[in-house]
């Protein structure tokens, strides 16, 4: 039962690094039994600069996490971002032996896993393959060709690489704290599963994940990802730019930006103004909250265009009935849905991930900044599902006549005769053709055979 495992998110944020453990109760809800954060010092907008600083961090937060759930933790799904992220369409087809026979989900899957055999530049490779949909010979337009007849699979298929070079050193640094890795997903789509609804999906739309050091963009219509991209730009900008502006340190400008921040200038009260300590021996500083919010308008407001404008690029613009989703830490200041809807004019929200969350002690998981560690403890288990298919569907297709088995290798009993026989009797020439007469009428394909290993 799912309920029964255990899953542990690792997101490597620029800003933070933050470990969840989460299982599922019997309403298929996540419960989130622990959870672990530390200060992200080796990462720069997404990317890996120091290996050392981040291998602490990492083992900070897990460990953190393993005290408040009680659980040793060994295994994480992490998530990956950063500007080297690139998004690509590619067809690919697959010729089939026999028209009369149905279209296999093995036939689909060998479709899928041609994809990740493609030609990349050099220092890139493939994360994820995802399917558009398929083309069964003349016939377009197909979500689902299984049970079809047909010789010609065609599918048009979204493609994600990253550098491998990012990889390794996501690789080396969570090898170093000792864990190891199940899956590595892309941080816009782990969000996309906390945060959106099937309904969304299906109407068309944009996931904005704006985080410390990237801003992570999501398209989906007709409920499948058409778009993924990772711009080098987030809160940490906008921290710099108040630290410049108001000419003050860097504590105190995020401070500045979380408690007093406002996404449009005209929000703010010219009267207000906020005391900021001096340095030693010197007075006060005096910051003016309409000062500061030009200074976060002008900065989220280029944030926001460049989003749009890869939204844009893709031809999605007029196609996204639900508009905007708005989540990650950058995405609670003050009138930045406005902002977003002035810019745009997209409808916009903020996407919390409480949809899939149960009864949790942790209450602080509920804020749009741990949206994408909750959604990568919800891929660890969508990832334990396909799998559970896969050998399922394995084990029901390739399962070979009780007849035809092999011995099962399991010890035999202290008192058994050793000259048991350890295989069954091999069927005769007029059995064997026969059997293939058997076999052939059940809708197997001919190149099954070659595949199938005993």
């Amino acid at each position: 039962m799912q309920h029964d495992k255990i899953v542990v998110g690792l997101d490597i944020g620029t800003t933070k690094i933050c470990a969840l453990v989460g299982r599922k109760n019997e309403f298929g809800k996540l419960e989130i039994l622990g959870m672990g954060k530390a200060v992200s010092e080796g990462v720069v907008r997404g990317i890996v600069s120091n290996i050392d600083k981040t291998v602490d961090a990492i083992k900070k937060a897990i460990r953190q996490a393993e005290e408040q759930s009680g659980i040793n933790i060994g295994v994480v799904n992490v998530g990956i971002a950063g500007q080297h992220i690139k998004s690509l369409q590619h067809n690919g087809s697959i010729t089939r032996a026999s028209q009369d026979s149905e279209i296999t989900q093995d036939d689909v899957n060998r479709l899928t896993n041609d994809m990740y055999r493609l030609v990349t530049p050099p220092g890139s490779e493939i994360i994820h393959v995802m399917p558009q949909d398929y083309k069964v010979d003349y016939e377009e337009g197909i979500m689902d060709p299984v049970g079809m007849s047909g010789v010609r699979l065609e599918g048009n298929f979204h493609i994600i690489t990253a550098q491998s070079t990012a990889i390794n050193n996501i690789n080396k640094c969570v090898t170093k704290a000792g864990l190891e890795i199940d899956n590595l997903i892309l941080e816009p789509l782990a969000s996309s599963m906390s945060v959106l609804s099937e309904e969304e999906k299906e109407a068309g739309v944009a996931l904005i994940d704006i985080g410390g050091g990237t801003t992570d963009l999501a398209i989906f219509k007709d409920g499948i990802i058409r778009h993924a991209a990772v711009l080098p730009f987030g809160g940490n900008i906008v921290t710099s730019d108040i630290k410049q502006g108001c000419l003050v340190m860097q504590n105190q400008a995020e401070q500045l930006k979380v408690k007093f921040g406002k996404a449009i200038a005209e929000e703010a009260s010219e009267y207000e103004i906020v005391s900021i300590p001096g340095l030693r021996d010197r007075a006060p500083k005096e910051i003016s909250l309409k000062n500061l919010a030009y200074i976060i308008e002008a900065r989220m407001e280029e944030i926001i265009e460049l989003v749009y404008a890869e939204i844009q690029r893709t031809g999605h613009g007029d196609k996204l009935a639900a508009g905007i989703v708005l989540t990650g830490g950058g995405s609670q200041l003050q009138n930045l849905v406005q902002l977003t809807e002035y810019v745009t004019g997209l409808d916009t929200r903020i996407g919390y991930p409480n949809e899939h969350l149960g009864k949790s002690k942790i209450e602080a998981v509920k804020s749009p900044m741990y949206a994408t560690t909750v959604g990568l403890v919800l891929s660890g288990y969508r990832s334990l599902d396909e799998r559970q298919n896969r050998n399922s569907h394995e084990e029901e297709v390739y399962r070979p006549a009780p007849e035809a088995r092999p011995a099962v290798s399991t010890p035999a009993p202290a008192a058994s005769a050793p000259a048991a026989p350890a295989e069954p009797k091999k069927p005769s020439g007029a059995g064997k053709f026969f059997q293939d007469i058997i076999s052939r009428t059940k809708g197997l394909l001919i190149n099954d055979f070659d595949d199938q290993q005993y």
